[in-house]
């Protein structure tokens, strides 16, 4: 059974001596799986399902309360669980005097501010130092071991049997929401989690937005549709968009179509370690530009995937990251017209030192 969870820890607490922290509290949800193997998921920021209290030296602590106790304790056998019963404030200042935590750590970027102030007035009253950290966990992350790049393998190939399954089935007179539930419902029935993220399904000019959410528009001949889907499996994510014609495609779809795929091709040929996340994009918006669609193509080129759907590396005008091998990133340009509709491809790739591996098998629309 794959269970990488001490050397996680191990490199984190070597990051927090070489920093000087005590401690770090843990509240992001996939920060917390990937440290913990703990799969309870929040019910919004405000409903936590724990925290970790990970100290510099010494054994990691689950800090839950008694609706999670019985599966924090199957689930992170490395990690002392403490039930908390008046709050997870009190929990943590009675475990950071126990533990001698000078110095306390928190994720800047998914902390409450009002519990933030609570924790504040806490740290004044035992004079505690509090200090906000950014991507100090998503950092690791980022590169994936080979056996993670293996899951996100599974994950995407098991993306690409529902994607098949359903669009044998695909016909006029389906509507949008129809092929996005069959979409999810044949995930759970292959054996997924569950979505990775909410299944977009467009039909027409609905496909000019982006994030379409599935409407009850009917499929007509003719009609343009894309899909966008992905899956969680054994807690790695896929994700995947093709974009079709149902029926004969015309020329202007093709000509269109052949465009945002040598986007994605010429993206693709960009990826390799040491490369920063702007190159990549600009090779890819390139093609988009010489060919007039640069104002029709809005967002970033790609992102990372690993446990959460989108986490580091960005491809994007503003992605100065720079790839390393090991990483696993998205190529998705696209192009968007108001009147007319849009296309979207959408491949996963995994960095590597002279080049990129593309995780998809699936070719349905790609080869117009």
């Amino acid at each position: 059974m794959y269970a990488p969870q001490q050397e996680r820890i191990e490199r984190l607490q070597k990051s927090l001596r070489q920093q000087k922290i005590d401690g770090l509290l843990v509240s992001q949800p996939d920060n917390r799986r990937y440290l913990s193997g703990y799969t309870a998921p929040d019910h919004g920021i405000q409903e936590t399902a724990g925290y970790l209290l990970i100290p510099a030296s010494g054994n990691p602590i689950l800090l839950t309360d008694s609706r999670f106790t019985l599966q924090a304790e199957a689930e992170a056998p490395l990690y002392t669980v403490e039930t908390y019963t008046k709050g997870m404030l009190q929990a943590v200042e009675t475990l950071c005097h126990s533990l001698e935590v000078q110095t306390l750590a928190f994720e800047s970027e998914y902390f409450l501010y009002s519990t933030f102030q609570k924790l504040e007035k806490m740290a004044a009253s035992r004079e505690l130092t509090l200090k906000a950290t950014s991507n100090l966990i998503e950092q690791f992350r980022a590169i994936k071991d080979p056996q993670e790049l293996e899951l996100l393998r599974r994950s995407q190939a098991l993306n690409e049997k529902v994607f098949q399954a359903v669009y044998q089935t695909i016909e006029p007179g389906m509507t949008e929401r129809e092929i996005a539930l069959a979409l999810e419902l044949t995930m759970g029935e292959m054996g997924a989690e569950g979505p990775s993220f909410e299944t977009i399904v467009a039909f027409g000019t609905n496909a000019a937005k982006p994030h379409a959410v599935p409407t009850d528009r009917v499929l007509e001949p003719g009609d343009l549709v894309l899909i966008d889907m992905g899956l969680i499996l054994n807690g790695y994510c896929s994700d995947m968009t093709r974009t079709f014609v149902a029926g004969k495609p015309d020329q202007t779809f093709i000509e269109r179509h052949r465009v945002v795929r040598q986007a994605m091709l010429a993206g693709i040929g960009a990826i390799r370690a040491g490369v920063t996340g702007v190159e990549v994009d600009r090779a890819a918006r390139q093609v988009l530009n010489d060919a007039g669609y640069g104002d029709a193509f809005g967002h970033g080129l790609g992102h990372g995937v690993g446990i959460a759907v989108h986490e580091d590396p960005r491809l994007s005008p503003r992605g100065t990251n720079t790839l390393e091998t090991g990483m696993v990133v998205t190529v998705e340009p696209g192009l968007y017209l108001a009147d007319w509709g849009g296309i979207r491809l959408e491949n996963m790739v995994i960095v590597q030192e002279d080049g990129a591996e593309v995780i998809n098998t699936d070719t349905t629309s790609l080869d117009l």
